[in-house]
């Protein structure tokens, strides 16, 4: 008595050997050995195979994608008579290495051992691949019909993201059975190498360098009022973003800015990868339409109000080409701030290890492109760092820098700031003052280990004295992905940036006890969200206040991830400052929803009358 997979089998042959006579094509060899297995008997019901670290023989499909490109060559193919369990996928990848010799519509068998392929390697937390590693492939036919796709749209993406993680299994989800559907991974799990299918689909991620861009199909899920998807919080990862790729050329992939829509249907299978999870890699792009977006700007400050911008200039240094953009940016669109903190900028010769740490030439640069622009003739304060001592790109040495304008602020230079010299606080006639400045918060501090040290100024506006903090925090690399197989995701370089919090806020509160009105703002890119641990612990006490929070929740968002329209760059106040007239705050919006950004973050201004 056959079994019923070798049943299926032999109608699978049967077809495919109908299909090649209607298509007038050769049939090479139909083999149907009795010990050979399903796709679907391979993906099994969990993410793991069952048949992981096994050979198989002779599984049968028709090929659905041919990747020849990068290091994962290969193909996918889905069996076109599924089984009736919707956990089961019906198809997988077949990673041949090198350049696959089939086409899509080739009925084929393989032979090979089935893999787990982990992308990013086990240390990531990425969820696996399965698929079929050293293969031999046979074509049975040509020219069949390729399954029909899958359709994922609103209704069939659960709103539930992922299951809890076994917590005997350190809290993965690898054993667990799939439920497609309640939960949005374990629906696409269920279609890992699926043909599937997104129709006129809301772009929330723009192109990127690399050929792919993110879309949304659940248009009203957290959507914004420039069409992208909004992360509010941990418990709402937005289940309906989807990665896209092409397996065409490159440069045949469209520039998309979030807004547009990728107009009627995108297909092809699904995958997984390294950089963003779950991913439709499309043998058929819908047409891009233009959502209209166009870049913000912000109001001028009136003659009474100060004006303070954080804006990551992304690893800024003499050899770039972005000077006259960010001078642009400055000039047009944050319409000159009185104070401008830069996170990023690099030393004179950039990301060459050579021991500089002097940056004199890149700002130099950089202000002489803002007067060119038509803004001011901005002077500035830095303290250079140690040499790599402060993280980012190995020989950059980047570090915060005060822009400002002299025709409306003036800076109270304190001498003694340098590398290692810790800032701290006294009083001069009943007032808060700095014993350098600028300085630098604690340099030899446990939470400033490889990473940038808080900048700390004292400006003077009108008359008033206000203290500024410029920080760049600890970045979140080396973080479990959305889509890891931790549920929920581990979160390790929170670790550092909760010490950085604890040291700022300590900082603020002994100048708040020597000064209980002193106008304080601290502000940069913070590396995390404003509903974050870390910015509660910068806020604790009641000394420091989170101004994007002044904002709709539709509208706080200064980068985008993977689709997440989210808060890594923040302005915080001091009491005196929030409870103060005309508080107002604009994240302006010129980087992150474009493909053509300068930066990937967007800039903040803070605007208030001292």
């Amino acid at each position: 008595m056959p079994s019923k997979s070798s049943a299926r089998l032999a109608a699978l042959a049967a077809a495919v050997v109908c299909s090649a006579v209607a298509a007038q094509t050769t049939v090479l060899t139909a083999p149907a050995h009795a010990d050979s297995v399903r796709i679907h008997d391979i993906q099994g019901t969990t993410r793991i195979s069952p048949y992981a670290g096994r050979q198989v023989t002779d599984v049968a499909g028709i090929v659905t994608g041919v990747r020849t490109y990068g290091s994962s060559r290969g193909f996918w193919m889905q069996d076109p008579h599924p089984d009736d369990d919707p956990a089961t996928s019906e198809g997988i990848f077949v990673f041949t290495n090198s350049t696959p010799q089939v086409a899509v519509g080739d009925a084929v068998t393989v032979t090979g051992t089935v893999s787990e392929f982990v992308p990013g390697g086990t240390s990531s937390g990425n969820q696996s691949v399965t698929e079929i590693t050293k293969p031999a492939v046979t074509v049975v036919s040509s020219g069949n019909p390729v399954p029909a796709p899958v359709v994922l749209d609103a209704g069939s993406v659960p709103a539930a993201y992922a299951p809890a993680g076994d917590p005997a299994a350190g809290g993965s989800i690898n054993a667990l059975p799939l439920r497609p559907s309640v939960y949005a991974l374990d629906l696409y799990e269920s279609l890992e190498g699926m043909n599937v299918q997104v129709a006129d689909a809301r772009v929330v991620g723009a192109t990127t360098p690399y050929g792919e861009l993110w879309v949304t199909v659940k248009p009203h899920e957290n959507r914004n009022r420039r069409g992208g998807t909004v992360y509010g919080s941990y418990a709402s990862p937005n289940t309906g973003r989807l990665k896209i790729e092409s397996l065409g050329p490159l440069e045949d992939f469209p520039s998309a800015n979030v807004g547009d829509v990728l107009a009627g249907p995108t297909t092809g299978p699904l995958d997984y990868n390294q950089y963003g999870g779950y991913t439709l890699v499309a043998h058929r792009l819908g047409t891009l339409k233009s959502g209209g977006l166009r870049r913000e700007t912000t109001r001028k400050q009136s003659p009474g109000e100060l004006a303070v911008a954080t804006y990551n200039v992304e690893n800024l240094d003499p050899s770039d080409t972005t000077f006259d953009a960010h001078a642009a940016a400055i000039v047009r669109h944050l319409r000159s701030p009185d104070i401008v903190c830069l996170e990023e900028i690099q030393d004179n010769s950039g990301a060459v290890d050579d021991g500089t740490v002097d940056a004199s030439e890149t700002v130099a640069r950089l202000i002489d492109a803002i007067v060119a622009a038509g803004g001011p003739r901005y002077d500035w304060r830095a303290v250079d760092p140690a040499d790599k001592q402060d993280g980012g790109e190995p020989g950059g040495n980047i570090r915060q820098v005060f822009l400002f304008n002299p025709q409306r602020v003036s800076f109270t230079d304190r001498p003694g700031g340098d590398a290692t010299t810790a800032v701290g606080v006294t009083r001069v006639r009943g007032k808060a003052a700095l014993t350098v400045s600028p300085g630098r918060i604690n340099p030899a501090g446990e939470a400033w280990t490889s990473s940038r040290k808080p900048l700390v100024g004292e400006f003077v506006f009108r008359g008033r004295t206000v203290i500024v903090i410029a920080n760049h925090f600890a970045s979140k690399g080396g973080d479990q992905a959305l889509t890891s197989h931790y549920q929920p995701p581990a979160r390790g370089s929170e670790v550092q940036r909760h010490l950085q919090a604890a040291e700022v806020n300590a900082f603020v509160k002994k100048v708040l006890k020597a000064e209980k009105n002193a106008r304080v703002v601290a502000l940069g890119d913070l590396n995390d969200f404003e509903f974050s641990r870390t910015t509660k612990i910068l806020e604790d006490g009641g000394v420091l206040w989170s101004a994007i929070r002044s904002l709709p929740r539709g509208e706080r968002y200064t980068y985008i991830h993977q689709g997440n329209a989210q808060v890594l760059d923040q302005i915080l106040v001091s009491p005196s400052i929030r409870r103060g007239r005309g508080l107002e705050y604009d994240s302006v919006h010129i980087n992150a929803e474009f493909h053509d950004q300068i930066s990937d973050h967007d800039p903040q201004v803070l605007r208030f009358r001292p």
